[in-house]
């Protein structure tokens, strides 16, 4: 897991600039869109949305953004009809890649996807091909100076969590993806504050990296695959090394 957390903290500095403004905005009002038009436009009885919003306040979208994608989602106006898509395939070295996409034209977004792969030294597969590596889990994160542990861990396993780890600054409370909804609101009911709370995929194992080329190669396709629209989340299993790291970051 450590290299992907690395390139996770690679990937959120570069959010930060102005020219990937734009690309996160999109993605997150599509979620939004998505989640109104699945569950209806009342975060309170619409849990992926009230995330959603969440997520995309953290993010910086303004609240215009928001109501006017909840909107859309929930039928007032024209609204893009999105579907959400799974590709999976390998990456330069061997790495699994899973890539969650929403999108309007499926055909543009697989041949963009395939293109990426093919590009740096991958390939895309079928359905499942490396999805089992994954394991699908509910992370909420906590502030660790303003969180008591015990408190936590106590009421998260009577909550039936799988299990409270720490993490940098945080606690980190890992579910299974069907009771992700009733931990975070048990916990937020006991009155603990969650910093965020998503579904993931944790790799079950990670593929070592050891020279540089291939590094190279598995952090651009990366990169291109999450800078396209239509991409929404994008999973690996690598471990790179802080000092190949260090070498292409120069």
């Amino acid at each position: 897991m450590s290299g992907h957390s690395k390139w996770s903290t690679i990937k959120h500095k570069k959010a930060k600039v102005d020219s990937q403004r734009a690309v996160v905005f999109q993605k997150y009002s599509r979620e939004l869109i998505v989640a109104a038009r699945l569950g209806g436009a009342d975060p309170a009885g619409n849990f992926r949305l009230r995330t959603a919003i969440e997520k995309a306040k953290a993010a910086g979208l303004p609240n215009d953004n928001i109501k006017r994608a909840i909107e859309k989602g929930a039928g007032a106006g024209a609204s893009e009809n999105y579907e959400e898509l799974i590709y999976e395939g390998y990456g330069a070295g061997g790495v699994a890649i899973v890539v969650e996409a929403m999108t309007d034209n499926r055909n543009r977004t697989a041949g963009d996807i395939r293109s990426f792969f093919t590009k740096y030294n991958g390939s895309l597969g079928a359905t499942g091909c490396v999805g089992w590596m994954f394991e699908q889990r509910g992370i909420i994160t906590f502030d660790s100076s303003s969180t008591d542990f015990e408190k936590l861990f106590e009421a998260a396993i009577n909550l039936d969590a799988l299990d409270v780890i720490e993490e940098d600054d945080n606690y980190k409370v890992l579910t299974t993806p069907e009771s992700f909804q009733s931990v975070v609101e048990g916990l937020e009911k006991d009155g603990f504050k969650a910093e965020s709370a998503e579904l993931t995929r944790i790799p079950n194992n990670t593929v070592e990296i050891t020279d540089e080329k291939t590094a190279d190669q598995i952090l651009k396709l990366l990169d291109k695959l999450e800078e396209h629209d239509d991409v929404q989340n994008v999973y690996s299993n690598f471990d790179i090394s802080d000092e190949i790291l260090q070498k292409l970051e120069n």
